[in-house]
């Protein structure tokens, strides 16, 4: 197997560093304007593809521009007019109540802290984080999507499983200026190389420090279940 380097912050860190040099240019990938978008965006993301979703959003951006435009829009309206995405008829309903709350309690504004975000229906943590660090430059966590719970352990960076105890274990080995950049570097990584069923160990630049490389390693620690032969 790989051999990762001694500590978890040293592993971390190296990760980091090798990923910026194979993806200087990595961002988040969803499309938006403004932070209502970008609430937006995210809620519609969740399980489903940012490229989905950016395909619904070009015209619902249009169509809705202020929270008052979702609180007031017909529920069986607004699902339709996001009716390929997942789970539309429920975030048709997370979009008409936050928007709500947003018009009522916020005077229009989205919210700014990890406590009222998290009011919002539809909105945990994780989608609080992304709509801070990229809406108000607020860095209070790492964002813990399915890529990054894939490769932080693959990679022996934590053994946690949720997303919620995986964050709290990363935020002390992760560096603090990177964590708004760890998840779009993993989610990078684990698109184009490091992907669920078959990764692609020959080709990764992080394959000598990787404890669960195939070839090496019998175990993949994502998911602590042995390589398919």
């Amino acid at each position: 197997m790989g051999t990762p380097l001694p500590s978890r912050a040293e592993q971390a860190e190296e990760v980091v560093d090798r990923l910026w040099e194979e993806y200087p240019d990595a961002t988040i990938s969803l499309n938006f304007s403004n932070r209502l978008e970008l609430l937006v965006a995210v809620v519609l993301s969740a399980q489903c593809t940012d490229e989905r979703v950016n395909q619904e959003t070009e015209a619902l951006f249009e169509k809705y521009q202020s929270a008052a435009d979702y609180a007031e829009a017909d529920v069986e309206e607004l699902s339709e007019d996001i009716g390929s995405i997942t789970y539309h008829n429920s975030k048709a309903d997370y979009l008409k109540t936050s928007g709500r709350i947003i018009a009522e309690e916020h005077d229009g504004e989205v919210p700014d802290t990890m406590e009222e975000l998290t009011e919002l229906k539809g909105v945990g943590r994780k989608t609080a984080n992304v709509i801070l660090q990229h809406g108000y430059d607020l860095v209070e966590g790492i964002v813990v999507d399915t890529h990054v719970q894939r490769l932080s352990r693959r990679l022996g960076i934590t053994e946690e499983r949720r997303p919620e105890a995986i964050e709290e274990d990363l935020l002390p080995v992760v560096p603090e200026d990177e964590w708004k950049w760890y998840t779009h570097l993993l989610i990078s990584h684990g698109r184009a190389v490091c992907t669920a069923r078959n990764p692609d160990c020959g080709e990764c630049m992080l394959a000598d420090i990787c404890p669960s490389a195939k070839g090496d390693s019998e175990v993949d620690l994502a998911s602590g279940e042995p390589w398919d032969a």
